[in-house]
């Protein structure tokens, strides 16, 4: 299901008493669940990220998969899509709680509208300071809250509190190298990719020279390369996390995309078409996206601060590097990511990533 979520927050003296509101509406625009509260005294950008937060808490209790949300916070909205650091050391608590709210749900994207677009949820928020100040409602007079914007920079992150995730393809296996589907079917790596996934751990190496984890997907064509790039990197343990398994194919698995073209086509089309859609008895892309972000948030909760090397597959690759690169759906028919291949990212507790490399292959050459 696929709702809208508008937000805001507010406080009268920045800080002083301050409230939320968020606004959950379905695709026809209309309202499905209201919230709002009163946050005693505190700031402007609390108490927007409250009202993010209990705007997301809303939508999961209505068992939503996707979510736009819309506020009039540029501020909220930028450091949510990653554009933003968080420089506030008050507001990082908040954002990385709304990034594991987010991770429990299937889609979310954040756009920044102007203030008399978002009338409702800020409606609720002057109701809720009203009575944070301890005022009637019927008398209350709505201030113009400002929230101010910090100054962009083009400087390199610093890498205090990052953890490293490098993401690795597993090697070929017969069917990737005839341009099959691969999907839940266990094949496993044929000689080449015995070789590429050994070559994969030393480029890995050379990355990063103390990895605190390797974790990946459960089908053996991932383990197996995992345990090569163990043996390269002083043998780290590998951990088996079952949510980075491919996407199921269903009644595609082992064919090309040919035949499978021609065996469903109205079928296929869809499935290009919308991440909504799945293969016949598969999986859309949709669910994986969903498993995969609770993995991540898994991952990134256990391995804090450390260099992490995920081996998977190439659907919950691409599906982490849209997300990271904030890239719509037609990023995943545009990225390539060849087998072995290696890409790294930098995530930050705050909900803040950086994307350094994607696809090396020169390891293979």
């Amino acid at each position: 299901m696929r709702v809208t979520v508008e937000a805001d927050g507010g406080s009268r003296g920045n800080p002083g008493p301050a409230g939320y509101g968020s606004v959950v509406l379905d695709s026809a625009g209309g309202v499905l669940l209201e919230r709002q509260g009163s946050l005693g005294v505190t700031t402007n950008n609390v108490a927007e990220y409250t009202g993010l937060i209990e705007g997301l808490k809303a939508a999961i209790e209505l068992g939503a998969t996707e979510v736009d949300v819309r506020m009039d916070s540029k501020l909220v909205v930028e450091q949510m899509s990653g554009r933003w650091q968080i420089k506030n050391a008050g507001l990082r608590p908040l954002a990385a709680e709304a990034a594991q709210l987010v991770a429990r749900l299937g889609r979310v994207s954040f756009e920044w509208i102007p203030r008399e677009r978002n009338k409702a949820a800020d409606a609720l928020a002057n109701r809720a300071m009203d009575e944070a100040a301890g005022k009637p409602v019927r008398d209350r007079v709505e201030p113009e809250v400002v929230t101010p914007a910090p100054p962009r920079s083009w400087a390199p992150p610093s890498l205090e509190n990052a953890t490293r995730l490098i993401l690795v393809r597993h090697g070929e296996s017969t069917l990737t190298r005839q341009g099959r589907y691969s999907g839940r079917g266990d094949v496993p790596l044929s000689d080449e990719g015995e070789a590429q996934a050994m070559a994969a751990g030393g480029r890995v190496a050379g990355i990063a020279r103390d990895v605190t984890a390797i974790v990946s997907s459960p089908l053996s064509r991932c383990v197996r390369t995992a345990e090569l790039i163990s043996a390269e990197v002083g043998g780290v343990p590998v951990t088996v996390v079952d949510d980075l398994i491919e996407v199921d194919f269903g009644a595609w698995e082992g064919l090309t995309f040919a035949e499978a073209q021609e065996g469903w086509p109205r079928e296929m089309d869809a499935w290009l078409a919308s991440t909504s859609v799945a293969p016949p008895g598969g999986e859309s892309f949709q669910a994986v996206a969903k498993r995969v972000r609770a993995a991540m948030a898994t991952v990134l909760q256990s391995y804090a601060g450390g260099v992490v090397v995920l081996v998977s597959h190439v659907s919950p690759i691409k599906l982490i590097l849209r997300d990271a690169l904030a890239a719509s759906d037609a990023f995943l028919h545009r990225l390539y990511l060849d087998t072995a291949g290696v890409s790294t990212m930098d995530a930050w507790p705050d909900g803040n990533i950086a994307v350094r490399s994607v696809n090396e292959t020169a390891h293979l050459r």
